[in-house]
C-alpha cells in the first residue's frame, strides 16, 4: 500500500495549501481543503491495496473527490446525502460557476463564499489526485513539486504577491519530506530484490540495506538548498523588490500610527481595492504633501478606468519604452488637448514606510514632471508613473502639475473630440439597455452642449434625496447592476457613483472614463495635507476639446457621504470667467475643488508650456522642493548587517571560549577544555593539527615546531599530560593554573605567526566555523525523527 508514502504525499499537498492563505480574508477554505486531501489519499492507498490498474487510479481518485464534494456542498440533492443525483451535480456546476464569477468580481483576499469555498476544494483535491498519483503510484516525486510549485505561485500570479516565509519553509519542507520518503523506499526496495526464494534460509530475519546514512545526506543537501533559495535572492539586485519572500509585506492590517502594513490599491481590481480600504477597520495613514496649490488642492490620481464590458470597469495596459523613464525629463503632454490657461502646482508627496505593493504613484494630474529616484515610467496616454520594479512605499517624491482655468465659452464647446479620443473612450457595451440610453437623455434634456450635459449629470446624482451613500452595499456582481443602482436601490458608494456617471457620459457621446486614487485627505495644523485608507475614492473623468480631462463629482461628500470628497468649482456655470450673469466679486477659481477658496497667487501660464512650468517652482511662497532620498534608512541596515556579520566569527570564538570554561566543573572536564581551546587557537593561527596523533604525539610536535623553551614548554607538557590522563586513565591529574596555561601557549602561536594570521587570528578566527558546522549538522537533521519513528517491517521468518 505504501501506506508511510501516501501519508508523506497527503502532508505535503497539506503543507503547500497554506501558501494560499494571502487570497481569503478567512481560513473557512482550509478545512474543506483537507477534507478533499484526505478522501484522495483514503482512495489512493484503497486502489494500492487492491492492485487496481495504474490507469484508473488517477479516475478512481476523482470520483472519491466528486462524492466528498457531493456530501460537503449538495447533500440536500443527493440520494441519502451520499450518492450523487441528477440535480447535485447540476447544483455543484452552479457552484463552480460562480466561483468563478466571485473569484474574477472579487479583489483579493476574498470573502469566503460556497462558490468560492466549492472552487477551492475542487482546485485543492485535483491537485492531490496529481501528487498521489505522481508520488505514490508512479514513484515520480520529483514532478510532483510541479503541482505544489503551482499552488504556490497561485498569489503571486493573482495579488503580485509571494507568500510568507513561513508558508514557504511549510511548503519546501513537505516537498523535502517526501523526496526524502520515496528515497528511503526506494533504497529499501534494492535490499529486498535480492532475497529471493534461493537465497531466503541464509538470511537473517529481519535484515535490510540501511538507507540511515543516504537518507541524511540528502536531507542536508535539501535543506542547503532551500537555504540558498532564501539567502539568493539578498544577492541578486531587483529580484525581490517588495521584501524576501514578502516579509515586511503585507503581514496585518495596521491602522493609525500602530505596526503593520497598508495594501496599496490593486491594478488587478482596484474598484473592489477601494472598497476594501473603505470598509476596513481603522483609518491607517498612506501618504503626507505639501503643494503650492491654493485652497483646496486636487485629487491624487493613480489608475485611469478605460474599459466597460457592461459590470465593471478596468484598466488598459500599461506601456511604457526605454524612453518613458520620467527621471530627468518633461513628461508627455496630455493627450489631445489644446493650449489653454493653466496654474502650475508643485506638490511634494511622502508615501508612508507601511504601505506594500504601491506600484504606481499618487499624484495630481496632469502632471508635466516627477522628480523621484528609481525606474518609474510613464503611461503616454494615461499619464500614469508606474514601475515594474520598484515599490512607492517609504518614498518620497515632488510632481509638478497644472491645474487647467478654462472659462465658459471654452468649455460649452460643441467641437468634436479627435478621433484618438472617440475611439477609446466612447464605447458601450449592447448589454446597457434602452432603459439607460432613455435615463441619460431625460436627465439633459435642454442641455445644448456636452458640459452642460455633464454638469446636468453630476447635480443629479448630487442632489439630496436622489441617491443614499452606503457602504454596505456590495460591489456589482450581475449584469443588471447599474440599472439596479440607478432604478431600484439608488444606495451605493464612489465605484457605483463614479460607474454610473462615467456610462451615461459616454451614452451621451461624451468621452469619459473612471479615475482611481484618493481624495485631498485634511489639512492639518502645520499646513501639511494628510491622506488615509478612508480618503480612497474613485471618480469620474470626462473629456472636452481643448480643454482636456476634468474631474466631476457625482459621489455626496461630507457626513452623509465620502466624508473628503468635493464638487469642483468649474462644474458650477455661473461661477466661471465669461459666463452669463456672472458676478466677478463672487466667482470662485475655476479649479479649486472646495467652496470658498481663494484664489492663488501663483502666476497663470498656457496649458502645456513646460519650459515656464519648471520656472514657476522658485515663485513666491512655493514650497521648497523636497529631497526624493530621505534618511537612507536602507543603506544604514545593510550597514549594520555588514558589520554584524563580520563581529560574528570573533563573537562566536568568545562565546565558545566562556561556555567552554564555564561547563568545566570536574578535573576531566578542565583538562579537555584546555586542550580544546589551545586547538582551537592553533587552528586560528593555521597550525596542522592532525585527529589521529595523540596528546603526547601533538605536546613534541608543537614544542619542536614552536621552538618551546621553559615556561612555555612546561605549560604544554601539563596540558598534554593532562588530556592524556584523562582519555585513558580512571582519573587525571588537577590542573592548577590551565587558563594561565593556555593563554601562554597562544601568545607562543602569536609570536610564531605572521601579521596577517594574527589578525585574522584576532577578527575571523577560523576556529569559530566549527561551531557553526556542528549546529549546521544538527539543524540539518531534522527529519531524523523519521528514521526513529518509522518502525521497520520485518521478513516473515
Amino acid at each position: 500500500m505504501r501506506l508511510r508514502l501516501t501519508i508523506v504525499a497527503c502532508v505535503a499537498t497539506l503543507l503547500g495549501t497554506v501558501g494560499l492563505y494571502p487570497l481569503y480574508e478567512s481560513g473557512g477554505w482550509f478545512g474543506t481543503g483537507c477534507g478533499a486531501i484526505l478522501v484522495v489519499g483514503v482512495a489512493g492507498a484503497l486502489t494500492r491495496r487492491f492492485r487496481v490498474a495504474a490507469a484508473l487510479c488517477p479516475l478512481i481518485g476523482l470520483a472519491a473527490l466528486f462524492l466528498y464534494l457531493t456530501v460537503r456542498f449538495a447533500a440536500g440533492q443527493a440520494l441519502l446525502a451520499v450518492v450523487p443525483t441528477p440535480s447535485s451535480t447540476a447544483r455543484l456546476g452552479r457552484l463552480l460557476g460562480e466561483g468563478w464569477h466571485d473569484a474574477n468580481a472579487y479583489a483579493a483576499p476574498v470573502p469566503m463564499l460556497p462558490a468560492i469555498n466549492m472552487l477551492t476544494s475542487t482546485g485543492i483535491g485535483l491537485v492531490a489526485v496529481l501528487i498521489d498519483f505522481l508520488a505514490v503510484r508512479a514513484r515520480r516525486a520529483a514532478l510532483a513539486g510541479l503541482p505544489l510549485l503551482a499552488i504556490y505561485s497561485v498569489p503571486a500570479a493573482v495579488r503580485q504577491q509571494t507568500a510568507g516565509w513561513l508558508a514557504f519553509l511549510l511548503s519546501a519542507g513537505g516537498y523535502l519530506g517526501l523526496l526524502v520518503s520515496d528515497a528511503r523506499d526506494q533504497l529499501a526496495g534494492w535490499g529486498r530484490a535480492v532475497f529471493t526464494a534461493r537465497w531466503s534460509a541464509a538470511v537473517p530475519a529481519g535484515e535490510r540495506p540501511d538507507s540511515s546514512p543516504l537518507a541524511a545526506a540528502g536531507r542536508r543537501i535539501g535543506l542547503a538548498a532551500v537555504a540558498v533559495a532564501i539567502v539568493l535572492p539578498f544577492a541578486v539586485p531587483g529580484i525581490e523588490p517588495r521584501g524576501l519572500l514578502g516579509i515586511g509585506g503585507n503581514g496585518g492590517s495596521g491602522s493609525g500610527k500602530g505596526s503593520g502594513s497598508i495594501t496599496g490599491l490593486d491594478a488587478l481590481n482596484p474598484l473592489v481595492s477601494v472598497r476594501r480600504q473603505l470598509v476596513r477597520e481603522g483609518d491607517a495613514e498612506v501618504l503626507k504633501y505639501r503643494t503650492t496649490d491654493g485652497g483646496a488642492p486636487d485629487y491624487l490620481r493613480m489608475y485611469s478606468l478605460d474599459r466597460f464590458n457592461g459590470e465593471t470597469w478596468s484598466i488598459g495596459p500599461l506601456r511604457a519604452g526605454q524612453d518613458g523613464r520620467v527621471a530627468d525629463k518633461e513628461l508627455p503632454a496630455e493627450p489631445g488637448t489644446a493650449a489653454i490657461p493653466a496654474r502650475a502646482v508643485t506638490t511634494n508627496i511622502s508615501i508612508d514606510s507601511r504601505v506594500h505593493g504601491l506600484d504606481v504613484l499618487p499624484m495630481p494630474y496632469p502632471p508635466t514632471k516627477v522628480n523621484i529616484k528609481g525606474d518609474w515610467r510613464v503611461d503616454p496616454r494615461s499619464l500614469t508613473v508606474f514601475s515594474t520594479h520598484d515599490s512607492a512605499g517609504g518614498r518620497s517624491y515632488t510632481v509638478t502639475s497644472i491645474r487647467p482655468e478654462p472659462t465658459y465659452q471654452e468649455l460649452v464647446t460643441e467641437a468634436a473630440p479627435p478621433d484618438s479620443i472617440t475611439s477609446r473612450y466612447l464605447a458601450v457595451p449592447d448589454s446597457v439597455g434602452d432603459d439607460v440610453a432613455k435615463l441619460a437623455a431625460q436627465l439633459t434634456a435642454g442641455a445644448s452642449t456636452p458640459y452642460e450635459q455633464a454638469v446636468k449629470l453630476q447635480d443629479w446624482f448630487t442632489k439630496p434625496g436622489n441617491f443614499t451613500y452606503s457602504l454596505t452595499t456590495p460591489p456589482p456582481r450581475r449584469g443588471n447592476a447599474l440599472r439596479d443602482f440607478l432604478f431600484t436601490s439608488r444606495t451605493g458608494y464612489c465605484e457605483q457613483f463614479a460607474s454610473s456617471m462615467a456610462v451615461l457620459a459616454r451614452i451621451l457621446g461624451i468621452p469619459a472614463r473612471v479615475g482611481m486614487g484618493y481624495t485631498a485627505g485634511t489639512q492639518q495644523s502645520n499646513g501639511e495635507w494628510l491622506v488615509r485608507t478612508k480618503d480612497a475614492h474613485a471618480w469620474p473623468e470626462l473629456y472636452f476639446t481643448g480643454v482636456g480631462w476634468l474631474r466631476f463629482e457625482p459621489t455626496p461628500g461630507g457626513d452623509g457621504g465620502q466624508g473628503s470628497a468635493t464638487v469642483p468649482s468649474y462644474t458650477a456655470p455661473q461661477l466661471l470667467p465669461g459666463a452669463p450673469g456672472s458676478d466677478p466679486e463672487t466667482q470662485l477659481p475655476t479649479t479649486g475643488s472646495g467652496s470658498g477658496s481663494a484664489q492663488s497667487s501663483a502666476p497663470t501660464v498656457p496649458r502645456h508650456r513646460t519650459d515656464t512650468l519648471a520656472d514657476s517652482r522658485a515663485a513666491p511662497g512655493a514650497v521648497p522642493e523636497s529631497h526624493t532620498s530621505q534618511l537612507p534608512v536602507t543603506w544604514l541596515l545593510i550597514g549594520l548587517v555588514v558589520v554584524l556579520l563580520l563581529l560574528t566569527p570573533v563573537t562566536l570564538r568568545a562565546l565558545t571560549r566562556a561556555r567552554r570554561w564555564r561547563r568545566a566543573k570536574t578535573d576531566v572536564a578542565v583538562a579537555h577544555a584546555a586542550w580544546d581551546e589551545l586547538r582551537a587557537d592553533a587552528a586560528d593561527h593555521r597550525l596542522r593539527w592532525p585527529a589521529s596523533e595523540t596528546p603526547r604525539a601533538t605536546g613534541r610536535r608543537l614544542t619542536e615546531t614552536l621552538a618551546l623553551e621553559g615556561a612555555a614548554a612546561e605549560a604544554l607538557t601539563r596540558l598534554a599530560r593532562a588530556e592524556e590522563r584523562a582519555r585513558y586513565a580512571p582519573s587525571t591529574e588537577r590542573l592548577a593554573t590551565p587558563r594561565e596555561d593556555v593563554r601562554l601557549l597562544r601568545a607562543a602561536l602569536r609570536a610564531r605567526a605572521s601579521r596577517r594570521v594574527r589578525w585574522r587570528a584576532r577578527l575571523f578566527p577560523p576556529s569559530a566555523t566549527m561551531s557553526l558546522r556542528s549546529a549546521g549538522t544538527r539543524i540539518m537533521d531534522v527529519f531524523e525523527w523519521l528514521d526513529v519513528a518509522t518502525p521497520r517491517r520485518r521478513r516473515p521468518t
